[in-house]
């Protein structure tokens, strides 16, 4: 047996948008064999390299490569800064890293305990205004019910830990990576909102509507979508891992890359949504 061309068959080299990576074919299928680099590297799929140097090409910010490198190797996930983790989890969402996904958020609920910044009664005096922004801001536990909130720059803040937005109106509202991790807005009017990557892990979205909604990459692991309205919403690349959809309506929406795997579909309606290329390995439908 020549074990030198065994070993060589089992290296990978790796270029990350620009910064170069060497590793193993067990390293990238074994722990997370769902993900997209176990995809790439399964042997199902016919590789493109560098010409001259062998190197598999991935057009992404290599900066945080290491650390998704050190997790499928060792298991163990980085201690960052917040800015640094939202950008790793951005990676984890690209790579699909369901695994690593996980631990980021655990972690980030648990350094997440700090009370909002502003009341309920701040909220109202500010929305008197015009072209508000609530950008970055922390609104944790806070009583956002029943309020209209149409237009209202939301990117990037904290509204998890139980945050209470039931009833409320988000029309063409900007919520883009927005945290709502175990929120609750059942009822809530979110027609035409900007959801793109938005944490909307373990929320109640029963009777929410989403109508038009851009979605895309969002997370919607465990979340309760019960009788939601999500006709032509865009959810291109979203996870749906775990979602409750009975009677959720995805009619004439964009799920291409979503991911629902194992995910129940029997009493989701999805005539005319584009499924392409949708994770749907388990689905029940």
């Amino acid at each position: 047996m020549d074990t030198t061309s065994e070993l060589s068959s089992s290296m990978v080299r790796l270029n990350i948008g620009g910064k170069k990576f060497c590793t193993t074919i067990d390293t990238l299928t074994n722990r997370e064999p769902d993900s997209m680099l176990a995809a790439m590297f399964s042997g199902r799929h016919a590789m493109s390299n560098e010409s001259k140097t062998g190197y598999v090409f991935i057009d992404r910010d290599g900066k945080h490569f290491r650390h998704i490198l050190n997790w499928l190797r060792d298991g163990i996930a980085p201690t960052l800064s917040d800015p640094d983790c939202s950008e790793l989890l951005r990676e984890a969402d690209y790579y699909q890293l369901l695994g690593l996904k996980e631990i980021l958020k655990a972690s980030r609920r648990e350094t997440g305990e700090v009370e909002a910044e502003l009341t309920r009664v701040d909220i109202i005096k500010c929305i008197q205004s015009e072209r508000v922004r609530f950008r970055g801001v922390n609104l944790s536990g806070i009583d956002l019910s029943k309020l209209d909130l149409s237009l209202v720059d939301f990117s990037y803040a904290c509204l998890r830990n139980d945050a209470d937005a039931e009833g409320s109106i988000f029309h063409n509202a900007i919520l883009r990576e927005c945290e709502f991790t175990s929120a609750n807005l059942r009822g809530a009017l979110l027609a035409g909102t900007s959801l793109q990557s938005a944490n909307l892990q373990d929320a109640c979205l029963v009777d929410c509507s989403f109508c038009g909604a851009d979605l895309r990459s969002a997370h919607l692991q465990n979340a309760d979508l019960t009788n939601a309205n999500l006709e032509g919403a865009n959810l291109e690349g979203a996870n749906l891992k775990g979602a409750k959809l009975s009677n959720a309506n995805f009619k004439g929406a964009n799920l291409q890359r979503a991911y629902l795997r194992h995910v129940n579909l029997r009493e989701a309606h999805l005539e005319g949504a584009n499924l392409g290329g949708a994770n749907m390995t388990g689905a029940i439908r």
